[in-house]
């Protein structure tokens, strides 16, 4: 995991609260835990507007391969599930399970609408193997798929994403992703 930034670096600690807490399940035994989580994370990112974002609420400047401008609203709350955008179309085989992806990224974190991390500024992709639970859930679920050159925008909530924080990501923050399919499979 050298050089690819915190999306990397927080990876294994992730992956290793997911398996301890038993977050991995798709099943809908967590899905009160999730909807508190959520609704913990919204109060705490300035909820309370009435309304969940949605993708369409989120703008994104800059087209396929550019550094993304991300501007987040301030006139909805935080989505509590994962919510996926196609911004640029792409072509060829959707990505799965197994295969190897290359991605750019720009992270922008809910609460301050800061950008936090950004591959496009270190000029290096990102590579992981699709589900392979080298990332956060959120990943894994939001860029199955993916087309090379598909730019796809993916709000994260806290229980897809960093949960209780960690390397510059606060507790309960939902994550706002700009991805750049430079790469998929082989």
């Amino acid at each position: 995991m050298r050089g690819v930034g915190r999306i990397g670096s927080v990876a294994a600690a992730v992956v290793a609260t997911a398996v301890l807490a038993g977050c991995g399940s798709s099943g809908d035994s967590s899905s009160s835990a999730a909807t508190s989580a959520g609704a913990t994370a919204a109060q705490s990112q300035g909820g309370g507007h009435g309304r969940a974002c949605t993708a369409d609420d989120v703008k994104v400047d800059g087209g396929f391969g550019a550094t993304p401008k991300i501007t987040l609203p301030d006139s909805c709350d935080p989505p509590t599930g994962l919510v996926t955008k196609d911004l640029v179309a792409g072509s060829g085989p959707g990505a799965e399970a197994g295969q190897q992806l290359l991605m750019n990224y720009s992270l922008v974190t809910w609460s301050d609408k800061q950008k936090l991390d950004s591959s496009f500024d270190r000029g290096q992709p990102f590579p992981l193997t699709l589900g392979a639970g080298m990332v956060i859930q959120g990943w894994d679920q939001g860029l199955a798929g993916i087309q090379k050159g598909t730019r796809r925008l993916l709000i994260v909530p806290p229980q897809l994403g960093y949960g209780q924080g960690g390397n510059g990501v606060k507790p309960n923050e939902t994550l706002v992703f700009v991805t750049d399919a430079v790469q998929v499979g082989s």
